[in-house]
């Protein structure tokens, strides 16, 4: 896989960030996140972060749900369940895990931000008025954002307060996956092959706005803002390929805005949990994994429709249910 300029150049900035972590952690504290209760045992091992690093970048952009997958993980690994922590040390990590995993997805932003900068390139044309298209494009993503930065703002404690655990999340994965089946099912008996249908410049405002409303859908954990704003823009009449694409582009602003929200409000408090070598690694590893999985799926769908998220929503919701049910987690 070849990387233009651009990516490479933000690769090799991040990469030296990691350094930079890993050198100030050699010559200073020698846990590599915070301890918890003041034990020997890290809030985050280095492992743990590469693990929900990679797991945000090859999710994030795939209509399965990056945070029911993230949160999954942290349950599997145990992150802020340690037994030698009071109750409100615990409460403690997990909150500053739950800031963590959204914050890492400013790794996956730059993928996309290098592997769509043609199109970003346009937007800031139009931006300055240089660019018809690019004017109405970057009008477009901003009318498909507006919903949630309205609802989000308005509901994002609600939302973390009763919709942040697997329950939630196992409901989310397969009513999901039932709508991707069926949205896939229409899509080709109505109107032929799913590929075929309007270019991203035929997108109207109007259309954006609607699936603007669809990605608030994506506030509830494990329903995913790719699965809703693709199955929207499907809806709207766009084709495969241009759902995608649009997809990807609001997702940059949404999910931009959400990670410098949270790192304002909650960076303190996280860096003060995990310290700055787990969340550089975490950064880095969805970098560079969302760049593997975005080239991916783009690849995947010129040949395939979505159905087979559909099926691995489904399988997976009923795994996660069998895994609750027995006390596996």
């Amino acid at each position: 896989m070849r990387l233009g300029k651009s990516m490479r150049i933000t690769l090799t900035g991040m990469v030296l960030l990691l350094f930079a972590s890993i050198s100030g952690a050699a010559t200073g504290d020698r846990n590599l996140s915070r301890s918890v209760a003041g034990s020997d045992e890290p809030a985050m091992t280095v492992g743990q972060a590469m693990i929900l690093g990679l797991v945000e970048g090859l999710t994030e952009y795939l209509p399965v749900s990056s945070t029911g997958h993230l949160l999954l993980a942290e349950r599997i690994m145990g992150i802020g369940d340690s037994p030698s922590a009071s109750r409100e040390e615990r409460q403690r990590t997990r909150d500053a895990a739950d800031a963590y995993i959204i914050c890492i997805q400013a790794g996956a932003i730059i993928a996309v931000l290098g592997l769509y900068f043609r199109r970003v390139k346009q937007m800031l044309r139009g931006l300055v008025g240089r660019d018809p298209d690019g004017s109405r494009l970057l009008a477009n993503v901003a009318a498909g954002f507006m919903p949630a930065a309205i609802i989000g703002l308005l509901f994002n404690r609600i939302i973390k307060a009763y919709l942040f655990g697997l329950w939630p999340v196992v409901a989310a994965w397969f009513v999901g996956g039932v709508a991707i089946l069926v949205v896939n099912r229409r899509k080709r008996d109505n109107c032929g092959p799913v590929h075929e249908g309007l270019s991203l410049e035929e997108l109207t405002w109007r259309m954006a706005l609607v699936v603007g409303f669809a990605q608030c859908i994506a506030m509830w954990p494990g329903v995913s803002r790719s699965l809703v704003t693709i199955v929207g823009g499907l809806i709207m009449g766009l084709s495969l390929s241009a759902a995608v694409e649009y997809s990807f582009l609001l997702g940059v602003v949404t999910l931009g805005a959400a990670t410098a929200y949270d790192a304002l409000k909650q960076g303190p408090m996280m860096m003060q949990t995990f310290e700055a070598l787990p969340i550089a690694i975490g950064l880095l590893f969805a970098f560079i994994s969302a760049v593997v999985s975005v080239k991916w799926m783009v690849a995947y769908l010129n040949r395939h429709g979505l159905a087979v998220f559909g099926y691995y929503r489904i399988a997976i919701a009923l795994a996660t249910t069998a895994w609750i049910v027995t006390g596996t987690l």
